[in-house]
């Protein structure tokens, strides 16, 4: 049986439209020209000691003439997301049978706070590792050790779930059975199979 369910935030327990698909449809910023920005500004501030986030946005929201504060920029991004309720309390039925769930998600720190005003993130969760704080950055295979040698854990005391197959590559490359996100039934499906 296992002992640890790992999870990806992003794609799994929040979901959320594509942001560069709400810049196109919003303000008709092409996403071949928003992904590339995202992508690069997302590189600096998923890292510790970062400068703040809006830092980086303000001079290309400034040349796409975009009128933003801070705070309305981070109400735009982040209040089209919706928390997966069913993922939620699959989280705490885990928890209940003595399984640890963690969450290791590639984030910044303005998001992370936003995320910490959910209650559910302290009752279902056992423990969040952004990588702004630990440094590592999927699909760098020390994020997956680090939670491992934070919890006394072996690879195959734990399955991970993610959204994106370059991270399950990357767990399993440490030993961890890793699975593609496709929906909470699938999800839950594949983790009572763990559980008998």
């Amino acid at each position: 049986m296992i002992k640890a369910v790992i999870f990806d935030l992003n794609g799994i327990f929040i979901q959320s439209p594509k942001l560069s698909e709400r810049f196109k449809k919003d303000f008709n910023i092409e996403t071949s020209l928003f992904l590339p920005k995202l992508s690069e500004i997302m590189e600096k501030v998923r890292k510790p000691n970062a400068e703040p986030a809006f830092s980086y946005w303000k001079n290309v929201l400034r040349e796409w003439k975009l009128e933003f504060t801070e705070n309305k920029f981070w109400d735009y991004w982040f209040s089209s997301e919706m928390q997966s309720d069913k993922m939620i309390s699959f989280a705490k039925e885990l928890r209940n049978k003595g399984i640890k769930v963690f969450i290791l998600s590639n984030n910044f720190r303005e998001r992370a706070n936003y995320y910490g005003q959910y209650p559910w993130m302290y009752e279902a969760i056992d423990k969040v590792y952004f990588s702004w704080q630990t440094g590592f950055v999927k699909p760098d295979a020390k994020a997956w050790q680090f939670v491992l040698s934070d919890n006394n854990l072996k690879p195959e005391d734990c399955v991970y779930f993610d959204d994106q197959q370059k991270n399950l590559d990357s767990a399993e490359s440490v030993g961890i059975k890793s699975y593609l996100f496709t929906n909470e039934t699938d999800l839950e499906e594949i983790i009572k199979k763990f559980l008998l």
